[in-house]
């Protein structure tokens, strides 16, 4: 049986306190502050009524203009990079292969998400379409520009995925169907399949059934939280934010009728209280059901009501990344693998040669999500860093090569014998 540790093993990297998980105590989002009433509902941006000329860059210096869905929509930076929108390139990577689009109105996304840099506690702090969001600024695009670049050449597209991306707002539901229908009247879906990254709480059976039919190929829902009690302390009451554990549910089996086995799936963050156990037990109740997983390790977004928390250790993450590849993708189930008192794994439950060559391939750390391309397991929403710095990557945008899989075994605590990664090892792939 494939056991963790290695005798021969240097330590894993470690949380605070020399701690190799993130404990639930520890995890406690701040309290959200008041607002003046001139500053919610995006009162600055409203007010000074800036009309939008074009690509607007995000920066909170200069007032931010008047821009709505479905006219513009934000796209993360690798995004706008691969378009042709921001000159720039990401660290041994092309960039991405998702092109993520993101609705955005001045009153921005009315949930209160403890870890998200859109959120509304934000308000008196930054204008919607100035803040970050997975570490990165979104540029604010005209819809019809995007869909003019792409639809010169789809077939061809560096993008082998585009995603919609809803915020909790009143106008969400009918902007995304409009954005979609915008896309697929020019761009064929067999071409550039879609994603929904969806947002539950406004939603009905019947938007999903719409979005469908519409030509959208994969259905998720970001329930994050792997738990009910951190659903509800990160993204619903405890933080003044209107999701429920139940809705997100009863939309992602709304999804499962509709979209399909494998068609449909769900966003965890792991490192935000729960136990590996959790996470992992999460990954195979999706399963389960016909769906699959995309994991996020946790980092402390700027801005966030988490920003004074630890980024998920990494012995962690690895673990819970390697846990869930085999149940997605290994055919292996949560019942397999063995669990300490804390909900650590201590055993995958499969023989040490078949573990060695999952983590020799390189796939479990890899960023997960949607598919592109190229295989079921290698996602075209690659995200690049979005959920950790380069210089110390938690999911990986690129194949790890023989330097990042030495350092994702020390991290592991499974070096091989007479193989060590050393600090250093990686600065010429930093630096260049």
């Amino acid at each position: 049986m494939s056991c963790v540790k290695s005798e021969n093993a240097a330590p894993a990297e470690t949380g605070v306190g020399g701690l190799d998980h993130n404990p639930a105590a520890l995890m406690e989002p701040r309290v959200p502050g008041k607002i003046d009433r001139d500053l919610k509902n995006g009162g600055r941006v409203k007010q000074n009524d800036v009309a939008p000329k074009g690509v607007y860059l995000p920066n909170n210096n200069i007032m931010t203009p008047h821009m709505r869905s479905p006219e513009y929509v934000q796209l993360s930076t690798a995004a706008s990079i691969t378009l042709g929108i921001m000159n720039g390139k990401m660290h041994r990577c092309a960039c991405t292969r998702c092109l993520n689009l993101l609705l955005t109105y001045p009153e921005g996304c009315r949930a209160n998400c403890a870890y998200c840099g859109l959120a509304r506690h934000r308000e008196a702090d930054r204008d919607y379409a100035d803040r970050n969001f997975i570490r990165v600024d979104w540029p604010a695009v005209p819809m019809d520009q995007i869909i003019d670049i792409v639809a010169k050449d789809p077939e061809n597209s560096p993008f082998h995925r585009m995603c919609i991306s809803m915020i909790t707002h009143p106008r969400s539901d009918k902007d995304t169907v409009t954005v979609l229908k915008n896309w697929t009247d020019r761009i064929d879906p067999d071409a550039i399949p879609v994603s929904i990254l969806s947002n539950p709480t406004t939603m009905t059976r019947g938007d999903v059934k719409v979005l469908k039919d519409l030509g959208a190929d994969i259905f998720t829902c970001a329930i994050d939280a792997a738990t009910p009690e951190i659903f509800d302390r990160t993204r619903g009451s405890g933080v003044q934010s209107p999701h429920t554990w139940k809705k997100y549910w009863e939309i992602l089996m709304d999804a499962r009728d509709i979209f399909g086995p494998q068609k449909f799936g769900a966003h965890i963050i792991v490192g935000m209280g729960e136990t590996e156990y959790d996470s992992l037990n999460l990954v195979q109740q999706l399963v389960d059901i016909g769906g699959h997983s995309h994991m996020f390790c946790f980092f402390p977004e700027q801005g966030s009501l988490m920003d004074h928390l630890p980024a998920t250790p990494r012995d962690q993450w690895r673990r819970v990344q390697l846990g869930r590849y085999l149940i997605d993708y290994g055919g292996r189930r949560v019942d397999d693998m063995t669990f300490d008192d804390a909900g650590r794994v201590t055993d995958f439950g499969i023989p040490q040669s078949e573990l060695d060559m999952t983590i020799d391939s390189g796939i479990a750390f890899r960023t997960s999500g949607c598919p592109g391309k190229f295989a079921d397991d290698i996602s075209a929403c690659d995200r690049p860093y979005g959920d950790s710095p380069p210089s110390n990557i938690a999911s990986y945008p690129f194949q790890p090569e023989a330097v990042d899989i030495r350092k994702i075994r020390q991290q592991l605590d499974m070096e091989r014998p007479g193989e060590t990664y050393e600090e250093g090892d990686d600065l010429e792939l930093v630096d260049g």
